[in-house]
């Protein structure tokens, strides 16, 4: 595997060097059966980072126990095996491993791994450009790439699979707080930067805030948090108890209220015989493209609109250590959650004055010295401010999917132009294709989706 500044002409260029643009790259590299030339362009090396495995410390866990992160629809404890190769908890047995959440940067230790194997003994052969692409085009029979260094480089076929985007701070005058003064949740090594005794106010309640909590903890934090969110719901725990039996096939037919109706019922049901609610979600898992297709365009909307953060709690859970924290937190009023919505944010001396509003519409002023951005993960493709992306969509080799989110795909992840024509020379991975599919970002879905287009495009 090598790290090359030379264009040249190749089979598949890989936009993104993620999990998703990594995995992909793996499927290639062990499917081939020539000498193919695939090149990664990353900005940002090394490979594998992405946003959620780009953290270097140990606070920061997997949401997903360690025994279901393989990398691979047919080996979902792959990630385990790898842990247990690199001996990487001497004395834990492979259960207890199972079902434990490590730290997220070994998961991208461990894609890394993968990919260099795949490499070894592959008849294909990797590139890896540090370089950011601007425009996509098509070019006679193939593609041609321009690069932020000026360089083109032509590609028989493209897989786009640039990530995730966190939202702009929802604040007029967020803008001009200077730095230190604002900090993006997703900028570890800025949030345990924070002065020890700073009041923070964090802004967003999900995954980034959780993240952002546990950074100021390891070190050593002791000022106040005041966490602010529309809904004021803090994600949920992962539970351990026996497996939900219920038969969620008929969900497919029913409409949203329906469902919900449904869902409730089940986790009373599973509550009476000591099952816990999380077992319940656990069931409808591997459903989630599915249910999220089969509803009306109305009720998806409804969903975004009333329903979404609901889902993301119940579906989105986190470690129970890490919830734990935050509950402790909470009782020791060191963290105080917020319901309302940020209006303006104004750096007055050392501090940050950030007015809110709550729901009836009264103000709700905050002084901190320190704002965090923990609003979560960009859906709108013209909101990401990645320049390939507006040059797809303004020049109509690419249209936003449905809803507006992310950029619109068939079924096989072929990009779809403004005209509804498909083009098979481009697929498109992870929350690009979050419109579409709604269930998008995490492990099970991104493996699928790199198996997918590595046997598209092989």
């Amino acid at each position: 595997m090598s790290v090359l500044d030379t264009p040249g002409p190749c089979d598949v260029a890989i936009i993104g060097g993620g999990a998703a643009g990594v995995l992909t790259a793996i499927g290639l590299l062990r499917g081939a059966r020539s000498a193919l030339r695939i090149l990664i362009l990353e900005p940002s090396l090394p490979l594998a980072r992405g946003v959620a495995y780009a953290t270097p410390y140990d606070e920061h866990l997997l949401n997903v126990p360690a025994g279901k992160m393989g990398g691979f629809p047919d080996q979902v404890e792959d990630f385990l095996d790898y842990l247990i190769h690199a001996q990487a908890f001497p004395g834990v047995a492979r259960d207890m491993l199972a079902a434990s959440f490590v730290p997220r940067w070994r998961y991208a230790e461990y894609l890394r791994a993968r990919l260099q194997q795949a490499v070894n003994s592959s008849a294909a052969q990797l590139e890896i450009r540090a370089e950011r692409v601007l425009e996509l085009d098509r070019d006679g029979d193939g593609l041609r790439l321009v690069l932020a260094s000026g360089q083109a480089v032509q590609a028989r076929r493209v897989v786009l699979a640039s990530g995730n985007a966190l939202r702009p701070l929802p604040a007029r005058g967020a803008g001009s707080l200077p730095e230190g003064k604002r900090v993006e949740a997703w900028d570890f090594a800025a949030v345990r930067g924070i002065a020890e005794h700073a009041d923070v106010a964090i802004i967003g309640s999900g995954l980034s805030m959780a993240d952002t909590v546990v950074s100021l903890l390891a070190s050593g934090h002791r000022g106040r948090i005041h966490v602010l969110s529309r809904h004021a719901l803090m994600p949920l725990p992962h539970a351990k108890g026996p497996a939900a039996d219920y038969d969620p096939e008929p969900l497919l037919a029913m409409n949203l209220r329906q469902r919900l109706h449904a869902l409730r019922g089940h986790a009373r049901a599973a509550a009476a015989r000591g099952i816990p609610w999380q077992n319940v979600m656990e069931r409808i898992r591997p459903m989630g493209q599915a249910l999220w297709q089969t509803l009306s365009c109305d009720d998806q909307r409804r969903f975004l609109r009333h329903v979404v953060r609901y889902w993301d709690i119940h579906r989105h859970r986190i470690a129970g250590s890490v919830h734990a924290q935050l509950v402790q937190l909470q009782q020791e009023k060191r963290l105080v959650l917020h319901r309302g919505r940020l209006e303006t944010a104004v750096s007055e001396g050392a501090c940050v004055r950030l007015t809110a509003m709550d729901l009836r519409r009264h103000p709700l002023p905050l002084d901190v010295h320190c704002v965090v951005n923990a609003t979560g993960v960009e859906m709108r493709a013209q909101a990401m401010r990645n320049p390939l992306l507006q040059q797809l969509l303004g020049s109509g080799l690419a249209r936003p999917g449905p809803h507006g989110m992310g950029i619109d795909s068939a079924p096989d992840g072929s990009l779809i132009d403004a005209d509804g024509a498909v083009e098979p020379r481009v697929q498109v991975l992870g929350s690009l294709r979050i419109g579409r599919l709604w269930e998008s970002l995490a492990i099970p879905e991104l493996r699928g989706q790199a198996a997918q287009a590595a046997a598209l495009l092989g």
